[in-house]
């Protein structure tokens, strides 16, 4: 923890420096998006690293984050300085303490990384519905749009809290924020103790519960004094908006940063103004930048500090021209006449048209954005500022979406890119836990702690994580990057799993004349032919640069394994041309220094080593000049046999193309149809299990701990395999009175997610070769054709009837169907083959209930 300089941080880290160097007591609980900033200060207390009294703060992990606030509230109460970090229902589980904290005027600050709440389905992802439901709690609530505001903004909040005694909330878009990477400037310590007034901590340890000045706080009132009571903070709520304008003028004289409680960006006499709090404001400013040059007269409020709302100081900021207002929520108050923001600003100008303040009012109108991290960006911010122009504009629209029911949304016809021509764009599709997204880290802090660079990341993952496609979006260039929403305009786009490319239409975004590379298993040579249509015309028709390389040979020529984070990281740098090439590799090898030193010289030197292969098997592919696919292919799925809603919903949610399903084909209370993920067909194991009959004693140790029922066994008259394929395997049933009964053990080669724990399990070994057993894992490539065929036939086959198994023995279950199969699980997951076996042996009479964590996202996480 260094003193003031520029840094590449997340919103998370940013955060969680100032509110433990703030703090003395931080009650944790762990909750998507906010758990980083809870995993920070854990780890820099285990480390004895100090906060601003020189003393270690104490980190506590409770039961719940019911638990996490009422350990709050009890440290509080003593004299700690206390915070918490927490999202959606983590922060509702708060309230009833936050109604406590706030009513006896307990100074504090919770951090939040605000995110959807659980209602027709469970979402991870980032908007204000938490935030805005606790609204009525009684906490001041300060906001963030990027990721040096949640620095500046959480050093600014502990001052407002102390000096004001209202408990804040600061929050910032979860994900969008949290998680995005970006260069701050770092707040020193000389800061941080002068923004701190110590007479205000003394004040806050004097009213202290304590045995030698006893008081009663927390009295049973009746109907003669409560309501009285509750009116009785009105005056700390009316000083607090100028407490934080004067924490946010001391900070500005500080550090020449200024803020305001509502900040105004455009022309200065616009005629049209955004209304907005949050990430999607710096998206606006930059749109407005764009504009205004096309002689828009366009403005945008941010709004900082939403609770307690200073409407005289809203009204002040707002351009005495304006005559159209849009109001952007990122919640939905279902039934209500408008969300929240939209609701204050009417108020606002009502109360000061009623008072005389203006002599007329604005047309203003709200609308709806941005839920669960839906995309926000400036052709969206382009049409709200045309609907404005509008005769009549549409109230209580959504954009972003297509409502063909309630024809709420506005259509998006006009694409505009707002990139500077100086930055670089560089999208990179990875596997979960593949080591993509931590290699574009490094990436990001490489070029950023560079001081001719700024960058930027963002990573798009779903739910489910490890196993599941990753796309990590990076920008980097001469100039601040103000830009919080996804790459539509690529320079560079680079694929590091090739199976991708059937999948997932990569090319469509990219800039004319952008480089392309690609992991493939194929050479320079060979590579064309493999690829789709699509992609060879967009890469002829594009005019791009197209580079391969087998990461997977290099990683284990080098000692690597399976691990190709850093040799596609090489390629990147040798490619992108962010900077030179020989500067780029030099701080590529100090950085695998830094990070795995701690592993052993021999790791490091084998990270040497497949950095320095590297660039001896990159190749560049020679881009013939027409395609040389006979047939138009398309990105698709089998889907035949599939269900209507499948193939008409949950198909494109498999492509990618969920953003384009309208609001009429979603189940309106989150009903979906189950046993869908067997149409997923995820194809993500480079090996899969082989199964060697001859050897096998048919234990069903293979199948039986196998995460994703990939592997299944069956015993079948052998006159069935009159129509099998020559791929297809079977041996005789070792069972004793099963004469012309035969036994066979197929694998799911497009389900199966490689994790060995087959092989593991197998107690089989060839007595003529130590290493191979009655099943092995072989490259996929090699078998999937003859495997898809066996697996066919194997499905003609029908599951043995129940009243003929003994459910008693491991030997015996293995002939159950699984009820629960192909999860969304990690790859080698110990918790999913207990829910197999569950639904095998009881599944035609359960019912499940579910809570949230894992088992919610391996069990029912979209699309399948």
């Amino acid at each position: 923890m260094s003193n003031s300089n520029q840094v590449v941080m997340d919103g998370v880290e940013a955060t969680a420096y100032i509110a433990y160097r703030t703090n003395e007591v931080c009650a944790i609980y762990p909750i998507t998006p906010s758990t980083g900033m809870s995993e920070f200060c854990d780890q820099w207390s285990s480390e004895r690293k100090v906060n601003m009294w020189n003393n270690v703060p104490v980190v506590i992990e409770m039961q719940s984050e019911g638990g996490a606030a009422g350990a709050l509230h009890g440290a509080l109460q003593t004299g700690s300085i206390a915070t918490t970090f927490t999202a959606s229902q983590g922060l509702l589980l708060m309230l009833p303490n936050m109604f406590k904290i706030a009513g006896e005027l307990t100074p504090c600050v919770f951090h939040v990384a605000a995110r959807s709440i659980a209602t027709q389905g469970l979402s991870i992802f980032g908007d204000h519905q938490d935030v805005m439901s606790v609204r009525s709690s009684g906490f001041a609530q300060l906001v963030s749009m990027s990721v040096q505001d949640t620095h500046d903004m959480a050093l600014i909040a502990q001052r407002a809290t102390l000096k004001s005694r209202i408990p804040f909330m600061h929050f910032f878009d979860g994900f969008r924020t949290s998680h995005e990477i970006n260069k701050i400037t770092l707040i020193s310590d000389e800061v941080i103790n002068a923004m701190i007034d110590d007479e205000d901590i003394l004040a806050h340890r004097r009213r202290a519960l304590n045995p030698n000045t006893p008081v009663m706080r927390g009295s049973a009132q009746n109907p003669d004094t409560y309501f009285q009571s509750r009116e009785s903070s009105n005056a700390y709520y009316i000083k607090t908006p100028q407490i934080v304008e004067n924490a946010m003028a001391e900070f500005a004289k500080l550090t020449g940063r200024h803020y305001k409680l509502f900040e105004y960006f455009g022309e200065t006499e616009a005629t049209k103004v955004i209304v907005i709090m949050g990430s999607g404001a710096e998206t606006i400013q930059e749109t407005i930048k764009y504009l205004t040059k096309k002689n828009q007269k366009v403005g945008v409020i941010n709004v900082r500090l939403y609770r307690p709302f200073y409407a005289s100081s809203f009204i002040n900021e707002m351009p005495a021209t304006v005559t159209h207002i849009a109001v952007l929520d990122r919640t939905k108050e279902p039934g209500g006449l408008g969300e929240p923001l939209y609701q204050d600003v009417m108020t606002a100008y009502m109360q000061a048209f009623m008072n005389k303040r203006i002599s007329a009012l604005p047309v203003i109108i709200g609308g709806r954005y941005g839920l669960s991290s839906k995309e926000f960006t400036p052709s969206m911010v382009q049409r709200v500022y045309q609907e404005l122009d509008a005769k009549t504009p549409k109230n209580s629209f959504t954009i972003g979406i297509n409502d063909d029911v309630t024809h709420s949304s506005l259509t998006v016809h006009d694409l505009i890119n707002i990139e500077s021509e100086k930055t670089v764009c560089a999208i990179f599709y990875g596997l979960g836990a593949d080591g993509t997204v931590g290699a574009n880290k490094n990436s990001i802090k490489i070029i950023g702690e560079d001081p001719k660079y700024f960058a930027q990341g963002y990573f798009v993952y779903d739910s489910k994580k490890s196993g599941s496609r990753t796309e990590s979006h990076l920008r980097f260039g001469p100039e601040p990057i103000r830009a919080p929403y996804l790459i539509d305009s690529a320079s560079f786009v680079a694929c590091h799993q090739f199976n991708f490319i059937d999948s997932v239409s990569m090319l469509d975004n990219v800039k004319q004349g952008a480089t392309f590379l690609l992991n493939s298993p194929f050479n320079s040579e060979q590579v064309w032919d493999k690829l789709p249509f699509n992609m060879q015309r967009l890469l002829i028709e594009k005019e791009m640069k197209f580079f391969v390389i087998d990461a997977e040979q290099v990683a284990v020529q080098s000692g690597m394994g399976k691990r190709i984070n850093t040799i596609m990281q090489t390629c990147f740098f040798a490619l992108s041309g962010v900077m030179e090439k020989d500067v780029a590799i030099k701080k590529i090898k100090a950085a695998v220094e830094k990070t795995y030193a701690k592993k052993g010289a021999d790791v490091v030197k084998q990270n040497f080593n497949a950095i320095d292969q590297t660039l001896t098997h990159l190749k560049s592919v020679v881009i013939p000049t027409l395609v040389t696919k006979k047939e138009v292919e398309s990105i698709q799925l089998n889907l035949v046999q599939a269900p209507s809603f499948v193939q008409q919903v949950t198909a494109q949610m498999m492509l990618g193309k969920g953003d384009l399903i309208p609001v009429s084909m979603l189940p309106d209370d989150g009903s979906y149809p189950t046993a869908t993920t067997q149409w997923e067909k995820r194809n993500i194991a480079h090996s899969i299990p082989i199964w060697q009959s001859d050897l096998c004693i048919q234990c069903g140790n293979c199948s039986f701990v196998c995460p994703h029922a990939a592997i299944r066994a069956k015993y079948f008259d052998e006159a069935r395999l009159t129509d099998a394929p020559d791929s297809f395997k079977s041996e005789p049933i070792t069972a004793r009175g099963f004469p012309k009964v035969r036994y066979s053990l197929q694998v799911y080669p497009e389900d199966c997610t490689g994790c060995k724990l087959c092989v593991q399990a197998c107690p089989v070994v060839d007595p003529n070769n130590d290493g191979q057993k009655a099943i092995n894992m072989e490259f996929k490539a090699q078998h999937l054709e003859s495997e898809v065929k066996s697996l066919n036939f194997f499905q003609k086959i029908p599951y043995n009837a129940r009243n003929k198994i003994d459910f008693s023995t491991v030997r015996g279950v293995q002939f159950l169907q699984p009820l629960f199969e192909f999860s969304g699980a990690c790859s080698g997951c110990g918790e999913t083959p207990y829910l197999k076996i569950l639904t095998q042996l009881f599944g035609d009479r359960m019912l499940v209930a579910n809570a949230t964590g894992c088992s919610s996202i391996y069990g029912g996480n979209l699309p399948t």
